[in-house]
């Protein structure tokens, strides 16, 4: 687990874009159990792909793509309670950080795994993030 003052600006690049933290299962559940609406998901992460690819795209995608009706986030290594109760509703994909995820009505109906985003530059991630928005987010 990382130390909270490590990670508070890493967190902090998303929530002040507004993305909510999530920090329990439980608030993990009220938002991703929702039979209804969109949710875009960011599973945060320490790593230089996290900083360089998957924050960026996530923010610049919902600057210019049809918004989800929540956007959220949760941070691995350091709410462990939330995003373990995040990747239950991210199977049958395997835990990956980081990730961005799209919930439509209750499912998942798309996913950007790490190994999606290693080596693709954020403009890259951000299309493939708007196109689904686009088609999902309506």
């Amino acid at each position: 687990m990382y130390p909270l003052e490590l990670v508070a600006p890493m967190a902090k690049d998303l929530t002040d874009f507004g993305f909510v933290g999530l920090s329990s299962s439980q608030e993990v559940d009220e938002v991703l159990g929702k039979n209804q609406g969109t949710v875009l998901m960011v599973v945060n992460s320490v790593c230089g792909c996290a900083a360089a690819n998957a924050r960026p795209a996530a923010k610049l995608a919902l600057s210019v793509a049809t918004k989800p009706d929540n956007a959220v986030t949760v941070f691995a290594g350091v709410h462990k309670e939330a995003v373990d109760k995040a990747r239950e509703y991210l199977l049958p994909y395997p835990p990956s950080s980081p990730a961005i995820a799209l919930f439509k009505d209750g499912q998942l109906v798309h996913m950007i795994e790490r190994h999606h985003i290693e080596g693709r530059s954020a403009q890259m991630i951000a299309d493939n993030l708007i196109d689904a928005m686009n088609n999902h987010c309506k």
